[in-house]
Order: structure tokens, then sequence, then C-alpha cells
């Protein structure tokens, strides 16, 4: 059920890119985009009856903290590169008086 959830999540993102003329709402679309990417990572990570990583004498399964650590990494690298483009739509919109993608294309 979680796939699911998480692939609707995945292609809603993936349409407001592709679908929207709105430099502001594409940016939107990317971040529902990352999130659903960063959310399927720790579905597929997750370890059934793991525990943390404290080295114990029990044979004891235990979950990667790894993905986890990935996932911050990305969350901020995503955070830098939403600042960025929102910087950039802001001096498009300084420049060219317009965020709207077709009327760009005009000129």
């Amino acid at each position: 059920m979680l796939f699911v959830l998480n692939m609707i999540l995945f292609l809603l993102g993936l349409f407001i890119i592709i679908r929207e003329s709105n430099l502001i709402k594409k940016v939107i679309g990317l971040n529902i985009f990352q999130s659903s990417v960063f959310i399927f990572y720790l579905i597929i990570s997750k370890v059934d009856g793991g525990v943390p990583p404290i080295l114990n004498d029990d044979q004891l399964i235990y979950s990667n903290p790894l993905p986890h650590v990935l996932i911050l990494t990305a969350i901020v690298v995503g955070i830098a590169t939403t600042s960025l483009a929102l910087a950039l739509i802001i001096k498009v919109k300084q420049k060219y008086n317009s965020i709207e993608e077709h009327e760009l294309d005009k000129i």
C-alpha cells in the first residue's frame, strides 16, 4: 500500500513539472517529486524486526542507518536546489516581467 501511495505522489510531482507553465509551480512539483524519491528510498530500506545498530552479544537483525543519513544529505541538497531555483525565478521576473514559460518562449 505504501508503494502505491508513494507512486501516486511521484506521478503527481512529475505531472506538475510537465504540465505547469508557471516556474514557481514547477519548483513545487520538483519538491513533491524529490520528497517521493526520499520516501521511496526509506520504504525500501526498512528491515522487519530490525533493531538499532548497537552492538550486543546477541545475534540480532540490525537496521542499517546509512539510508537515513543519505536522505538527510539529499534533503539539504534539495533545499539548496529549491533556494537557487527560486532566486533564479526572481531574476527572471525582474528581467522579463513574467514567470510563465509560454510567455518567456516568445522573448
